[in-house]
């Protein structure tokens, strides 16, 4: 099973949660790009599961093996391929879960979609497990972007009831990314990390979860890129957070606050900075008309809870065709917000890189 996206910038994403391995493969890669390895290591770490009593106990290195597209700490021209190896399979606690659908997971779609026989193991295809490769593309991206002035960068917008500052839509720097990777957890305001921890907390003690929002911005992206309609920028931004698993709800700019707005207020005035044509607000989040304008792309991706909770929930069994009462052991996220946002990073590093690409003649 292979999950692809991307246009010149082609991205596919294999394995299972429970598999031998996991990887990626990135067709479109510019030859001769450095790829600094410490570099993609902290990033993909800030990804990786067990670091804190937020996230899963289980532990992975995912410490990628690359298989082509790299010589000499260069990108080769060639398609990249690269494997995580799973080293901390638990396969024991899903066997009931094979007749016994987990409500809101994709154990139930995926048996409709593939059959019985489908890999569900922690998830199968489906898992979030599978964002690890999708950080191997989003920091190989990330690299090659920073090169020509363009940086991506995320924070944890919102986990529960508790909401982090957010960036300013028309001055946010890579001063303000800094500043998230400074604190514990991905937030511009520790005070409200700490709050945002004890929800979390708190719902785990609780046999729960409880779900969030990540925040991100992307600066320094050519006016001009994109198309109108159906490969608009927000569309293909939309293509790639909506493959991250359990996104549920994204928006651009003010998003649905414009509902409440008059145009008066939600237009972005144009101004003369020099020579160059800027807005003195962005709600339109850095597009319009599917095209970027020149100001920082802003974006906010909505995660439900994780599904995996140990409260009991009604479920049924598919080989009894009965009603149950489901309760599911084993190790899961109490929320997968402060792991999903290097995910966000990825996908939109991914997508920027890709229309850079399509562009260059």
């Amino acid at each position: 099973m292979t999950s692809t996206f991307g246009e010149k910038l082609r991205i596919s994403i294999f394995g299972q949660s429970h598999g031998d391995a996991i990887g990626v493969t990135i067709e479109g890669l510019p030859a001769g790009e450095e790829i600094c390895m410490e570099e993609l290591y902290a990033f993909l770490q800030r990804r990786a599961p067990g670091k804190n009593d937020m996230s899963t106990t289980r532990k992975e290195a995912d410490m990628p093996r690359f298989l082509s597209g790299i010589m000499d700490g260069k990108t080769a021209g060639a398609p990249l391929c690269a494997i995580i190896e799973n080293t901390s399979q638990r396969s024991k606690d899903y066997e009931k879960l094979a007749d016994i659908p987990r409500p809101g997971h994709a154990d139930y779609t995926a048996r409709l979609r593939y059959g019985e026989d489908v890999d569900m193991r922690g998830g199968g295809h489906f898992s979030g497990r599978l964002t690890a490769p999708l950080c191997i593309a989003g920091g190989i991206a990330k690299q090659i972007l920073a090169r020509r002035g363009i940086h991506v960068g995320a924070h944890i917008a919102q986990i529960g009831g508790v909401h982090d500052a957010a960036f300013d839509p028309v001055h946010v720097s890579t001063a303000d990314f800094e500043k998230v990777l400074s604190n514990f957890i991905p937030v511009l305001d520790a005070q409200q990390g700490e709050a945002m921890h004890e929800a979390v907390l708190a719902a785990r003690n609780d046999l729960d979860s409880v779900g969030g929002q990540v925040e991100c911005a992307i600066i320094g992206m050519p006016k001009g890129l994109g198309d109108p309609m159906f490969d608009g920028v927000e569309n293909r931004i939309a293509r790639a957070v909506y493959g991250i698993p359990a996104v549920k709800a994204l928006e651009f700019g003010a998003g649905t606050a414009y509902a409440a707005m008059h145009g008066s207020e939600a237009n972005d005035p144009f101004y003369m900075d020099g020579e160059d044509v800027k807005t003195s607000t962005n709600n339109c989040g850095g597009v319009l008309g599917g095209i970027t304008n020149g100001m920082p792309i802003v974006f906010r991706a909505t995660f439900k809870p994780t599904p995996s909770i140990a409260k009991p929930q009604k479920s049924v069994s598919l080989s009894n065709k009965q009603d149950v009462t489901l309760e599911i052991h084993g190790r899961h996220d109490p929320c997968i917000v402060q792991r999903a946002v290097p995910v966000v990073e990825a996908a939109a590093a991914c997508v920027m890189l890709d229309m850079i690409l399509s562009s260059d003649k």
